[in-house]
Formats: C-alpha cells, sequence, structure tokens
C-alpha cells in the first residue's frame, strides 16, 4: 500500500497494560469501548432462528430489519418520515466509517473534515481513500475542497454532546462546500446530563435529508459488538449509491445477524437496562476519579469519562496503570488530547468498584 497508516493506538499500550495485569488482584481494563455484559437473550434467540438459512443474504437487509431501524429511530429519538428504503445494514460501524470516503468516492486532492479530537477510525478512512484529513476545532467551518465532514455526538472520546443548534450550523456550513455530512450517532442513546440529537431530525437537517447520513452501531446499546451489527440512514440517493457499490463489493451482513438486529431494534426494554447498567457504573466511577484530583470534562453522554490530572497522558496513564487500572491516552484521538486520558464504563459492576477503590486508596 503506498499510504501508510498510522500505527494502531492500542498496540502502543502495552508496556501499561503489562504494568496494569501485574497489580494484586489483576487489571481493571477501562482502555477500550468494548460490551462486557451478555447478549440480551431476545437477540440470541433470533440469531439462531434463522440458522439454517443456506443462501445468500441480501445487502440491502431484509425489509423487516429496515422498517425495524426506521420505527426505532422514531421511538428512541424522535426521527420520522425516513424510508426503509434509505436504511443500509452495515458489517458493524466501523467498517462503514473506514470505507465510507471510498465508497463515496473521494481521492486525491479531496478533504475529509474530521473533528479535532476524534475516534481515529475518521482519519484512516480518508488515508485509505487518498483524501486528506483535516482536523477542526469546535464551531470551525470546513475548507474549500471538503468532500465528507464527519460529525459525533455524543462525542468519542470526549462525551460532548452538541446542540441541535450548532449541529444545524454544521450541517449548513458542510452543504455551503458541497461536502456530504456523516453523522457518527452510536452513543446516541446514551445520555447523562444533556439530551443528544439526531442529524436527522429535522430542526438539525432542515427540510431536505439531501447530502446527510446518520451511521448508527448496535455494539453499545445492545452489546452487539461481537454480531458486527450496524446501519447507515438518510440521504436517499447516497443510501442507494452506497448500495450499489456494497452489491458488487460483498459487503453484507450475514443473514442471522440481520436477524438479531431487527429483534434489536425492535425491542427497547433491554436498551434501556443496559443504559442503567451504564449510568450505574458512571455513578461508582466519577466521584472517585473527582477524589483522586482528576477533573472530568464533558462527558455529558456516551461511555467515556473525559478525565484530565493536569498533566501529560501518558503520565497520567502510568499513575493508573500502577493502580493497575488501563486507560487511553487522550493523544489517540488527536493532538490536543496531551492531557487527558479516556476511561470506559465498560466493565463489570465488580471491577468498576474494584477501580473506584483502587483510585481511593
Amino acid at each position: 500500500m503506498t499510504t501508510r497508516l498510522p500505527d494502531f493506538p492500542w498496540d502502543s499500550l502495552a508496556d501499561h497494560a503489562a504494568a496494569a495485569r501485574a497489580h494484586p488482584g489483576g487489571v481493571v481494563d477501562l482502555s477500550i469501548g468494548t460490551p462486557v455484559d451478555p447478549v440480551p437473550d431476545v437477540i440470541q434467540r433470533a440469531l439462531g432462528a434463522v440458522a439454517d438459512q443456506p443462501g445468500y443474504p441480501t445487502t440491502h437487509g431484509t425489509p423487516a430489519l429496515r422498517e425495524a431501524a426506521v420505527g426505532a429511530l422514531a421511538r428512541r429519538h424522535g426521527v420520522e418520515g425516513l424510508d426503509p428504503v434509505a436504511v443500509l445494514p452495515t458489517i458493524g460501524s466501523k467498517e462503514l466509517v473506514a470505507w465510507l470516503p471510498t465508497l463515496l468516492g473521494l481521492g486525491p486532492g479531496d478533504v475529509v473534515a474530521i473533528p479535532a479530537l476524534s475516534y481515529p477510525t475518521y482519519e484512516v478512512g480518508a488515508t485509505l481513500a487518498g483524501a486528506t484529513p483535516v482536523r477542526l476545532a469546535d464551531g470551525e467551518p470546513p475548507p474549500a475542497g471538503t468532500r465528507l465532514v464527519w460529525l459525533n455526538s455524543p462525542a468519542n472520546p470526549t462525551g460532548r454532546v452538541q446542540s441541535a443548534d450548532a449541529l444545524a450550523r454544521a450541517v449548513a456550513e458542510a452543504r455551503e462546500v458541497g461536502a456530504v455530512v456523516a453523522s457518527d450517532e452510536c452513543y446516541l442513546a446514551l445520555p447523562w446530563t444533556a439530551e443528544p440529537v439526531s442529524v436527522l431530525r429535522p430542526e438539525v437537517r432542515g427540510d431536505s435529508l439531501d447530502g446527510v447520513l446518520a451511521v448508527h452501531s448496535l455494539s453499545k446499546t445492545s452489546c452487539l459488538a461481537g454480531y458486527r451489527a450496524g446501519f447507515v440512514t438518510g440521504d436517499p440517493a447516497l443510501v442507494r449509491s452506497l448500495l450499489e457499490v456494497r452489491k458488487h463489493a460483498g459487503m453484507i451482513v450475514p443473514r442471522p445477524v440481520q436477524e438479531a438486529m431487527t429483534a434489536a431494534l425492535t425491542d427497547d426494554a433491554h436498551v434501556a437496562e443496559q443504559r442503567e447498567r451504564y449510568r450505574a457504573r458512571r455513578a461508582v466511577l466519577l466521584p472517585a476519579l473527582t477524589a483522586a484530583g482528576f477533573t472530568v470534562e464533558h462527558s455529558e453522554a456516551g461511555l467515556y469519562l473525559w478525565s484530565t490530572r493536569g498533566e501529560d497522558a501518558w503520565e497520567t496513564v502510568a499513575w493508573l496503570a500502577e493502580r493497575g487500572v488501563l486507560a487511553a491516552p487522550g493523544t489517540f484521538y488527536g493532538p490536543t488530547g496531551d492531557r487527558h486520558v479516556r476511561i470506559a464504563l465498560t466493565a463489570t459492576d465488580d471491577r468498576v468498584a474494584t477501580a473506584a477503590a483502587r483510585l481511593t486508596r
């Protein structure tokens, strides 16, 4: 490959992970956002229900899956008026994030605008396409030549929630330069102290869905990281073009996973239960971090506590590792994260309690 990708960030945590594992009682790994709770029974049953179907699945997803996605967005997030035809299942959301610039036909000379602090795969996706990633400060408009703008509210890593007005301005500015807007909304169902809104709501995207996509993942709210289950929806013309490329490329969600997604998107009870698990873990970790001298910034929603001790991020990672707690340095998400760490809520209740005890000992 002629374009060099950045090193995989988590590989650089190996020494600190080893130090944390050596702690009496073992490591409490709060460095990644992987689910630890069981896959709900209703989803497991659905997965097995079509395990005997030998034929190829459809790239577009079953009609039931697409209708379930539209229904879930309406019930859970107040998004009305979507056409199920404009829903496209994806093999998790990460692959869509990584390949979206390529699927949209971007290449050398095109700009992909990403938040100053953001999920590393936004930058990787631009690099894979040969486009140029540009980090934007809060409220900064995209430059000329921008073909794709990534939005992320609630944000990874900061947990920051942008208002509907702020998102609407970002959409308007992207449209002014002719860019597609892709909103990564995988934390939308995890509000704590602020209520996030989807880019698909009229107060954000206006009277038209033109040029707007919303990317959703079932990994966080339904514990389906292992299933690789996500979807994209929004502008029907854009979704149709993505579908055509994905059909040629064989980018197909397996049929049993499609059935599991349909069940997950139809049942709201397990989403509420999972949200309360994370809320309880946040209620344990947040005061423990504060008592240990951390300042927690933003973190109004999502799975992370964006925390600082006022020192270099790697010094904080080492301090935590000495106590058997592993966190991600803010530099994984952009240069301006160099004095923060991202601490995830994704550990069992017991391990979260252990981390809190170690922090305040």
